[in-house]
């Protein structure tokens, strides 16, 4: 656990009518996804650094609104010990474990489990450990193992759905391109496109070089030399930093400020690598499932997805795109 000791912590004690039990209940799961522990029954602490802090007088405000009182002060501990002792109240590592023994058995299920279950298995897991994160004020070891894992479970998945899969990000900053250098070019990814391969390519296409000629193919090695890559380590354009390569080609071609295509960078983003995940995701997920088993190579998945790219670009620019 983390050495340094907080200074300042938070501590809202409630008290609720007899008859308030569906309140109570309420109150308390709330207090307890903010990450409050009680030290008695109705006194809840909070470190005063925590970014959760805010919402505890909104909990003392519901509180009084449904009949009881609450009062939020401000505790000063004693000295170091009793700090110490208070911050001991917030040791997650005994979660940690518990959220590694999870994802340890998740590993052993892998094999078996198609695109759209490793996909749902992956963001499930994250999930959980954001949320434990998040509740986390004091990170420490158990936290900085359990980060390790996340990874690691992550680029397994990654291995599985997509061999060849860009695992290391590169760095710096994302050179600004002329689009008219790279017009009726030869653009090679890796074939069995899935997610930020197939949206890319859609971009390519219809944004950055309308004649262009995909190439598709079994490893990265097999790129010919007049070929611009994308998606695979080495590749021309691939992930840097923490953006996926569609995001990569939005800034590498000044297409960042379009409205549309930013929504669909985070779409990618979330289904690619993780995080936020737009609420058309799934079903852009499933689609895109479904017509990898049906059709017969990359071509023509492409010209199927791209007409769906083409629709959610028309629904997230907001109006009618020719």
């Amino acid at each position: 656990m983390d050495t340094s000791l907080a200074s300042s912590w938070l501590l809202l004690i409630v008290s609720l009518p007899t008859g308030g039990a569906t309140a109570r209940m309420r109150i308390w799961r709330k207090l307890k996804a903010l990450g409050c522990t009680a030290l008695r029954d109705g006194a809840y602490l909070l470190p005063a650094h925590a970014e959760q802090a805010a919402q505890l007088a909104d909990l003392a405000t519901e509180t009084t609104e449904e009949g009881g009182q609450a009062w939020l002060l401000r505790v000063q501990p004693r000295d170091n010990d009793e700090s110490a002792s208070f911050q001991q109240l917030f040791d997650r590592s005994a979660d940690y474990e518990a959220w590694l023994a999870e994802l340890a058995q998740a590993r052993q299920t892998l094999a078996g489990l198609n695109g759209p279950e490793l996909n749902r298995l992956l963001r499930r897991h994250e999930r959980s450990y954001l949320a434990l994160q998040r509740i986390d004020f004091f990170p420490g070891e158990a936290s900085l193992r359990a980060q390790a894992q996340q990874r690691d479970f992550a680029n397994a998945i990654e291995s599985l759905l997509s061999p060849g899969e860009p695992h290391v990000a590169q760095e710096g900053s994302i050179a600004r391109r002329d689009p008219m250098h790279y017009r009726g070019r030869l653009w090679a990814t890796r074939r069995h496109v899935w997610v930020d391969r197939v949206a890319s390519a859609w971009l390519i296409q219809r944004f950055i070089d309308p004649s262009a000629r995909f190439l598709w193919i079994e490893n990265p090695v097999d790129c010919p030399p007049d070929a611009l890559g994308f998606d695979f380590d080495g590749a021309t354009f691939t992930h840097v930093g923490d953006r996926v390569s569609f995001e990569v080609l939005l800034a590498s071609f000044g297409l960042e400020d379009n409205r549309g295509l930013a929504r669909l960078g985070a779409l990618v983003h979330g289904l690619d690598v993780g995080g936020a995940a737009a609420p058309e995701a799934a079903g852009f997920e499933a689609m895109l499932a479904g017509a990898r088993k049906r059709l017969p190579d990359d071509d023509a998945l492409l010209a199927e997805v791209g007409a769906v790219l083409d629709s959610l670009y028309a629904h997230f620019s907001g109006g009618r795109q020719t």
